[in-house]
């Protein structure tokens, strides 16, 4: 893969690499990310990695747009040369209750039992291939194409924290009180954004999420831990080889 390089402004670079959404790219975008981590570039202030890019902001003054391109290039090599070596990634499972405002729609709509949602829905772990609109946002890869839904016609106003909603053939969950217009099939009570917190955002892109079907009365016990804050979000460790 040839990287491309476009710059923003005047202290904005934006490295692409390709045009297709797939977990290949999402791993060499965040082995470059993991690189910038562990052996920071002076001048560069911050990185945003997306689907098919990765967005960094830097100091002029410090390092020029063709000196960041040459260490960028530098890095990327470093990436492909280093690429049959594991990448460790962590599996957050998020507890979720499922009887969301649209789950029945859901299940019409691809003509199925709201069981059977729930079942494909929870029934393995989405990639994390990039963080937004809002902050704490998970955008997740992998949902299954039998549940794929339209977005809503009619967009809500408000949407409640921990709310898991479908579009199209994407899942997300709303990390704040915000509108939106996915179709919402159920809720967590785990806080994805907590400005408290010494890391404010839970999730990070490169990762994977795991929804666990819970009942309601276990959805309110561990909403009341959490608010004592006496609960943990559980993870699991997945290895993974760069391809």
């Amino acid at each position: 893969m040839n990287l491309s390089y476009a710059p923003l402004g005047d202290t904005g670079m934006q490295v692409v690499f390709g045009n297709e959404i797939a977990k290949e790219t999402n791993q060499l975008i965040r082995r470059m990310t993991d690189q910038l981590k562990d052996h920071p570039v002076e001048g560069v202030i911050e990185w945003v990695p997306a689907y098919t890019t990765l967005t960094l902001y830097y100091n002029p003054s410090v390092i020029t747009y063709q000196e960041l391109q040459d260490t960028l290039q530098n890095i990327y090599q470093k990436v492909q040369e280093q690429r049959e070596a594991a990448s460790d990634s962590l599996v957050y499972i998020l507890p979720t209750y499922y009887g969301g405002e649209d789950l029945s729609h859901v299940a019409e709509h691809n003509d199925l039992t709201e069981e059977k949602v729930v079942e494909l829905h929870s029934s393995g772990d989405y990639l994390i291939y990039m963080m937004g609109f809002v902050p704490g946002f998970p955008y997740l890869g992998g949902m299954s194409e039998e549940i794929a839904t339209p977005r809503r016609e009619d967009p809500r106003p408000e949407i409640a924290p921990g709310s898991v909603g479908i579009a199209g053939s994407q899942t997300g969950v709303y990390p704040l009180t915000s509108p939106g217009g996915w179709q919402l099939i159920g809720r967590t009570p785990v806080k994805l954004y907590d400005p408290d917190q010494e890391k404010p955002i839970l999730l990070e892109s490169g990762h994977y999420v795991r929804f666990v079907p819970v009942s309601k009365e276990e959805y309110e016990e561990i909403e009341q831990a959490i608010e004592r804050g006496e609960y943990t979000v559980q993870t699991e460790a997945k290895e993974e080889v760069t391809p």
